[in-house]
């Protein structure tokens, strides 16, 4: 029979709304699920909502309803969001189930007849919102400890579960048993909690006379349960009614005994001590075996700042899949931070990761793979021949990828998880760059470019099954684009984990992009905003329609040259201003002079640095002797450059004649799009080897960082120019360069450059380039400037 797994999650309360923590600890446990799935195991993934108690007893008040009707409403809510974040949770418990409510009513008559709780009356101070007691001492400055709520005096009778009766047994099963409490951090806090005092009774009951919401005690009919009591019974009440059949049998006893123990309680930190101590002395008392482990994480800040409702930096679950996806969500949360410490959320690490890892690293391996395969062998999964070195590193890195994830996995260890899977991505794109198809391509070179191209289709076909838990439908779409015909869901992980399942002749499947670029720009005042739509309230914005919601690139709008935007863009870097119906005119009696144009220099995106006697244009010769023609325009109504431009060859032309008189703005603006909008007239004029020298201030001026190219194309009626969309870590710029005769645009893509990030943004073929790269050129041959190792992208090149 196959090995089972049982995972719960906290049941969520419904006095409120589900937020990030409620699906950080799902996702989690969805994770888990699904891998044992794939594993082969029996699973049981268990979720739920707690729906008893005074706070629901008070939301339903307030909203005019009864606090079923009410309880059903938010119940919905929360299975509505498991739904859309792709939950496979096998059953929903609610502890207004009656079948709960029954298991409730059951084990509190046992554990009463067999002396464990007793009657008493007690005086002290209760915390409301919590539905707790305190001891005077345990009072944080005369306020609830918990929540920093006033609290009331109050004397009355209720009802007491002995736990302290457990305390020295508790201490003991946790100290043999290291993985009971996890993490390490939190099983030390939880023995320095037990061995530092002594642990009181829990009261269990409270009087129907000051709360009626609740399940009513067996034997006392004048009183209901405490809210913690009946809500944490409901991962051993599920296992006999919502549990999958055990053996085939449906007898709630064969079930339960089949599936208790819990092999995993994840929690948040904040009841860590509910479960730790007050379940887990239940237990005891019941002679029922404990959990196998209750692992708490921890909690999600905004920005650095606690989420509050009354700040207004709460994220919305449904905003963020709503604009970016479920899988993306998924990724982000189990990557950013280790499980069990505290994480940030913030929309400007979001994004990064979503176009450095998902849409960069994985998504556009994927589609460069699907594109030379159409290309090169029409569509079919080519033969692979023997392998060479760079293969076998490579497959080495797919075939130690399993054992790996399984250790990761088993120690909750998502980050890690994801980070190693991304060995393999990583590995594979650097397969791309080592191997160059394009260029066994032109010396057909098929069974060699065959290899390459199944090695890679191959190693897609693993990072599809290993993402799965994570990301269960991009995995299935890497699949589905590979030409599989199984579901992942139902492929075993040990069928597939090895190399070699994909088969030669299998005809590919091209789809969407996995992952189309965040941009920062057409996103930084719509779609991103709507991570957390509340953020107007702490900001002050709410009439400004979205624009102003979320300041992801404040910094970026500095630089630029755009704080002044009054509301407006705040990331508005590349905004070019209105065309004069002038400089139009001309721009379109320039069409017919395309032979002349751009197609005849390199280019705005790119500075030859000459590697032999170097030529000079007209313009440079007449603008003063230095190639960066350091404030060349002065004088003439135009923006100093102060040489921000590197070797900008052939970048300018002279100012057309015969324009009319007119405001040194609107001269500025003319300049501008005479500048970039109008192709120069080429020139065979030579120049003497450039003899000026500059200092480091100088050099500073200039903006090089290290750049990725992540999608190329050639510029329709250009033999030279390809279109590059170039990541350089803060956002991705388009840039226009002529390079088209050295390099296809296969060959760019993925390739790691250098570039001029503050140059003046300039109009080739009407395209605009916001940036240029770097490049090395002698007679007829030209190499792009790249780097010897691995660096991030974003980098400053110094």
């Amino acid at each position: 029979m196959a090995k089972k797994y049982y995972i719960t999650t906290p049941i969520y309360y419904v006095n409120d709304v589900p937020h990030i923590g409620h699906a950080y600890t799902t996702i989690a446990a969805d994770t888990l699920a699904r891998y044992h799935r794939l594993l082969g195991e029996a699973v049981f993934f268990l979720t739920g909502t707690d729906e008893h108690g005074q706070k629901v007893e008070q939301a339903a008040e307030e909203k005019g309803r009864t606090p079923q009707a009410h309880a059903d409403l938010m119940a919905k809510n929360f299975e509505q969001l498991w739904q859309k974040l792709e939950i496979s949770n096998d059953a929903f418990i609610r502890t207004t189930d009656k079948e709960h409510i029954a298991v409730v009513q059951t084990l509190l008559r046992r554990l009463y007849d067999a002396g464990e709780i007793e009657r008493r009356t007690y005086e002290g101070w209760y915390c409301t919102p919590d539905e707790r007691f305190w001891a005077e001492k345990e009072l944080s400055e005369g306020n609830c400890p918990e929540c920093g709520r006033p609290v009331d005096r109050i004397s009355e009778d209720n009802y007491f579960f002995l736990m302290s009766k457990y305390q020295g047994r508790l201490i003991d099963h946790i100290e043999k048993n290291p993985q009971y409490v996890r993490p390490e951090s939190r099983r030390n806090e939880v023995l320095g909690f037990l061995k530092s005092q002594t642990l009181g009774d829990l009261c269990i009951s409270r009087p129907k006379s000051r709360l009626r919401w609740g399940v009513e005690l067996p034997f006392d009919k004048e009183f209901v349960t405490y809210v913690w009591f009946d809500a944490l019974i409901n991962y051993f009440s599920g296992t006999r009614y919502l549990s999958p059949p055990a053996e085939g049998s449906s007898d709630p006893e064969k079930r339960q005994q089949f599936w208790w123990p819990a092999d995993h309680h994840l929690v948040g930190k904040d009841i860590l001590t509910t479960h730790s101590v007050y379940w887990s002395t239940m237990l005891m008392a019941l002679g029922v075996p404990l959990p196998g482990s209750i692992f708490a994480h921890g909690w999600w800040t905004r920005e650095g700042r606690k989420m509050s409702k009354s700040i207004g930096n709460v994220i919305d679950p449904h905003e963020v899949v709503d604009s970016y996806g479920a899988d993306a969500f998924r990724y982000f949360l189990l990557r950013e931070v280790p499980f069990g410490l505290d994480g940030d959320f913030s929309p400007e690490a979001f994004v990064t990761r979503f176009n450095t890892e998902l849409a960069n690293d994985l998504g556009n391996l994927l589609s460069r793979v699907q594109t030379m395969i159409s290309k090169y062998f029409n569509g079919s999964i080519p033969l692979v021949e023997p392998e060479n070195d760079l293969d076998r590193d490579l497959r080495e890195i797919a075939a130690a990828l399993p054992d790996t994830i399984d250790a990761d996995l088993a120690g909750l260890a998502f980050s890690k998880y994801l980070q190693d899977l991304w060995t393999l991505v990583s590995r594979a794109n650097r397969y791309v760059e080592e191997n160059a198809p394009w260029t066994l391509a032109k010396k057909n070179d098929m069974d060699r470019l065959g290899s390459v191209l199944y090695n890679l289709a191959e190693s897609l076909r693993l990072i599809g099954l290993f993402i799965y838990p994570v990301m269960p439908s991009t995995a299935q779409k890497i699949w589905d684009g590979l030409g599989m015909e199984k579901k992942i869901v139902e492929a075993g992980f040990e069928q597939e984990r090895s190399w070699g399942g994909l088969k030669a002749g299998t005809v590919i499947k091209v789809g969407e992009q996995l992952f189309p670029r965040i941009d920062r720009e057409k996103n930084s005042g719509r779609e991103l905003t709507r991570i957390n739509a509340n953020e107007a309230k702490r900001t002050g914005t709410e009439k400004n329609s979205g624009r102003e919601l979320t300041r992801m690139n404040a910094n970026e709008a500095k630089r630029k040259g755009t704080e002044k935007t009054s509301g407006r863009r705040l990331t508005q870097m590349n905004a070019d201003k209105p065309e004069r119906e002038q400089t139009k005119k001309k721009v379109e009696a320039e069409k017919s002079k395309k032979k002349t144009s751009s197609e005849e220099k390199m280019g705005h995106g790119s500075t030859r640095i000459k590697t032999d006697e170097p030529k000079r244009t007209e313009m440079e010769k007449n603008s003063g002797r230095e190639l960066t023609r350091k404030n060349a325009d002065e004088g003439k109504g135009t923006e100093k450059t102060s040489g921000r431009r590197l070797t900008q060859i052939n970048a300018d032309k002279p100012k057309s004649k015969g324009t009319e008189k007119t405001s040194s703005k609107e001269k500025a603006g003319r300049k501008k799009n005479v500048e970039t909008e109008k192709e120069p007239k080429k020139t065979e004029a030579k120049t003497e080897p450039t003899t000026g020298l500059i200092n480091i201030k100088d050099f500073a001026k200039v903006d090089l960082r290290v750049g990725k190219v992540i999608a190329a194309e050639r510029v329709e009626k250009s033999e030279k120019l390809l279109k590059l969309q170039v990541d350089i870590g803060e956002e991705t710029r388009q840039v226009v360069a002529g390079i088209g005769k050295s390099y296809s645009p296969e060959e760019l893509t993925g390739k790691t450059v250098a570039v001029v990030a503050n140059l003046k943004p300039a109009k080739l073929m009407g395209i605009e380039s916001q940036g240029m790269l770097l490049a090395a050129s002698s007679d007829d041959t030209l190499a792009v400037a790249t780097f010897d190792r691995e660096m991030p992208v974003g980098s400053k090149i110094k």
